[in-house]
């Protein structure tokens, strides 16, 4: 049996209103990728934070290569051997990749930064691990796939022989995950062990060598992957069976809904996010965005709901707002299912019941003739969400801020498809969500398709795009590059175009 890296003996972790690890055991060897995954709030980010030093445990004990370890910060973790990426990178824009490297451990030349030094030793660690990068340039102009090379290097400049990835493909092509994926198994090869944390199965299936499954902040069991199925780790996620296909019937589209036209969205000084595109959505059709983040995709939804002003025309069943105006396009009966659910689709302290008719709160039912809200009709309305949508727990006055990422996303979807629009915009709309989440967030697009409404899904999950698109659009520099009907779809063709390639 390999040595044992790491071991956390019954980690233990309370906050207020949750118990988010419930004396959590399990080991992690030299020489293996160790994937854990779980629903959203199992419990697996309070686990990696506690390892990485940034949260306390309430008791437990980790051990390093056999050694009781005292973690009390990330500089203990990293005197430790244990290196971090975090799903959302710690970079500075404006610096250089060797500057961010060595951020906080330059080499020292009496009081001086020593950074030739610094150079050779980070120009060496390069050429070892076969990374292509340009030390001199700066971060704010390069992909997110070779920023996240720089996280990965600014660990290993530090000796960390534990790497831990939240995430890590989040925000990547297809091919830069395969990259990443060779990366790692040459870096267990040389005796060192990630810890991979992901919601994508087919991804810790292909790189992980054993699995450990969390629930409810409890595990449920570790099992080697060449043992498992992606079935099994679905079933240990959630305790009962999972649909993973998306089942829906050939889309029958009617007239466009919604029609872009040489829609511009420009920063004064700096590239156009978005540059000329032209679009349109049928009733009865889903029409998805494929694209790396930071293409653009963001800065169109935007337009589209009015969130930001824009050059060009946005047609909404043949009428145009002449000025960008949120509430004015919510008006025309669409609905916007945001990328960022925190800061934009729910009001954290509000309760359930007020979030449920957030945006339509100043019209009837919700409110009579002199403005003042009826409130059996909102407790009514807002019940009827919250059952219909599967929101748990079944309170419409608990707070937003207290529900797991999957039922605070069911609020949103709930608020957006149970006001019946003519036309849906799904932004990341599984994002941070569980499994079986996904599962009942995807039969429910499916079915507003089949109602009629027009959808436009945006979404960095290939799988996402590729199984509930009737249409695929790929966007990268802020230009819409190539469709693709998904039956025609691989993953290659339309990671080739999210790179730019179209040729």
């Amino acid at each position: 049996m390999a040595e044992v890296a790491l071991e956390l003996k019954c980690i233990t972790k309370r906050y207020p209103l949750v118990l988010a690890n419930d004396c959590i055991s399990f080991d992690v060897r030299w020489g293996e990728v160790h994937a854990v995954v779980g629903e959203n709030g199992a419990g697996k980010s309070t686990l990696m934070k506690i390892v990485y030093g940034m949260v306390r445990p309430d008791s437990g004990e980790i051990y390093v290569d056999g050694q009781r370890a005292e973690i009390h910060s990330p500089a203990d973790a990293i005197r430790l051997g244990i290196g971090m990426v975090h799903q959302h990178f710690m970079l500075v824009e404006v610096f250089t990749v060797l500057e961010n490297i060595v951020l906080g451990g330059e080499p020292r030349r009496g009081l001086a930064l020593d950074l030739e030094t610094a150079r050779r030793e980070v120009a060496a660690l390069l050429e070892e691990i076969g990374f292509e990068l340009d030390l001199d340039a700066k971060i704010e102009d390069l992909p997110v796939g070779l920023q996240q090379r720089v996280e990965i290097l600014k660990t290993l400049y530090r000796k960390a022989r534990i790497l831990i990835l939240d995430e890590p493909t989040a925000v990547l092509t297809p091919q830069e995950a395969s990259e990443l994926f060779r990366f790692l198994r040459e870096f267990v090869a040389r005796g060192n062990t990630v810890i991979f944390i992901s919601h994508k199965l087919a991804e810790v299936m292909e790189v992980s060598d054993r699995v450990t499954v969390i629930r409810d902040g409890r595990v449920v069991g570790t099992v080697e992957t060449a043992q498992t199925s992606i079935e099994e780790l679905a079933r240990m996620m959630v305790g009962r069976e999972v649909i993973l296909t998306v089942e829906k019937r050939p889309a029958r589209p009617g007239e466009p809904l919604l029609v872009v036209e040489d829609l511009w969205v420009e920063e004064a000084g700096k590239k156009p996010r978005v540059a000329g595109v032209s679009l349109e959505v049928r009733a009865g059709e889903i029409v998805g965005i494929a694209g790396v983040e930071g293409n653009g995709q963001t800065e169109l939804v935007e337009a589209i709901t009015g969130l930001r002003p824009y050059r060009g025309t946005v047609r909404y069943e043949g009428e145009v707002i002449a000025v960008p105006d949120a509430r004015k396009v919510r008006e025309h009966k669409v609905s916007h299912i945001p990328e960022d659910r925190n800061a934009r689709g729910l009001v954290l302290d509000f309760s359930t019941r007020d979030n449920i008719i957030l945006g339509d709160h100043y019209k009837p039912p919700f409110v009579d003739r002199l403005g003042f809200f009826r409130d059996p009709e909102i407790d009514r309305y807002a019940r009827e969400v919250v059952e219909t949508y599967d929101v748990r727990p079944r309170s419409i006055h608990l707070s937003a801020r207290h529900y797991s990422g999957g039922n605070a996303q069911k609020i949103i979807v709930g608020r957006e498809l149970h006001r019946r629009p003519r036309i849906l915009i799904a932004a990341q709309p599984t994002r941070g969500v569980d499994i079986g989440a996904i599962e009942f967030i995807h039969r429910r697009i499916v079915e507003a398709r089949d109602q009629g409404m027009a959808v436009l899904l945006v979404s960095a999950d290939l799988n996402e795009v590729m199984s509930l698109s009737d249409r695929i659009l790929v966007m990268f520099e802020g230009r819409i590059v190539g469709e693709v009907r998904p039956e025609e779809a691989t993953e290659e063709k339309l990671g080739m175009l999210m790179a730019g390639v179209t040729a």
